[in-house]
């Protein structure tokens, strides 16, 4: 009896333990949190570290909504690639894809859950994506996704306004591959040819730093924003 008892206490945990690291769920948890967020409009402060470019901090407003419009207004050049434009969920889960758990993580001092997506077809840029959920909050912590075209990047999101009730960071840190992105000729020909030549069979990686600032949800944001006119 006591073995029957036993085997079967194995039975349920290992069947909770499945249950609560099944990918899906912990995916659903993020997008359902994240669907609170109808639109946004928030002032974004980016500052670009690359070694061959010098370009000033810019100041900027983004607007997002639901589930995938994006529109962007900077006064002057703004180096941000469109991959770090969109933290939203669903940016890493529209179409079919395959879901997988891999472990879990600390990460700065929080645990996280590692999921990783692989979308289904040929529509969508991204080969692979890495996520490093925080469950507590039902966040995404960290990004890394392979592309077909861009090579790889990262991003990392930090939420540090208590005031915020809505899973919107105040910061990321975008690293990405610049020999894989498409630079305007006018930016790339100003390129240090010495430390090009030098990195010729090198990956050169680039940063942009992100603050987002005064947040305002569920406003009540026009489509007429995201016309194809105003990008």
């Amino acid at each position: 009896m006591y073995k029957i008892i036993f085997l079967l206490f194995l039975f349920l945990s290992a069947q909770g333990f499945s249950q609560d690291t099944k990918p899906e769920l912990i995916i659903n948890e993020v997008q359902n949190n994240f669907d609170g967020v109808q639109d946004y409009q928030v002032d974004v402060s980016i500052k670009v570290d690359v070694n061959f470019l010098k370009v000033p901090e810019s100041k900027a407003k983004l607007y997002f909504k639901q589930p995938d419009k994006i529109h962007f207004e900077s006064d002057g050049f703004a180096l941000l690639p469109k991959e770090g434009m969109n933290f939203s969920p669903f940016a890493f889960t529209k179409g079919d894809y395959t879901a997988l758990f891999e472990k879990e993580e600390i990460l700065d001092g929080i645990k996280t859950t590692i999921i990783k997506i692989i979308p289904l077809g040929d529509v969508n840029n991204i080969i692979l994506s890495t996520l490093w959920i925080d469950r507590s909050k039902k966040v995404i912590r960290k990004v890394e996704s392979t592309t077909k075209t861009n090579g790889t990047f990262v991003m990392e999101l930090k939420y540090d306004d208590p005031k915020l009730n809505f899973p919107l960071p105040t910061s990321m840190t975008f690293v990405f591959n610049i020999d894989k992105l498409n630079l305007p000729k006018s930016i790339s020909g100003d390129m240090n040819t010495e430390t090009k030549k030098e990195d010729d069979n090198k990956t050169t990686t680039g940063k942009v730093f992100i603050k987002y600032s005064n947040y305002k949800v569920n406003r009540g944001i026009s489509d007429s924003m995201f016309d194809e006119k105003k990008k």
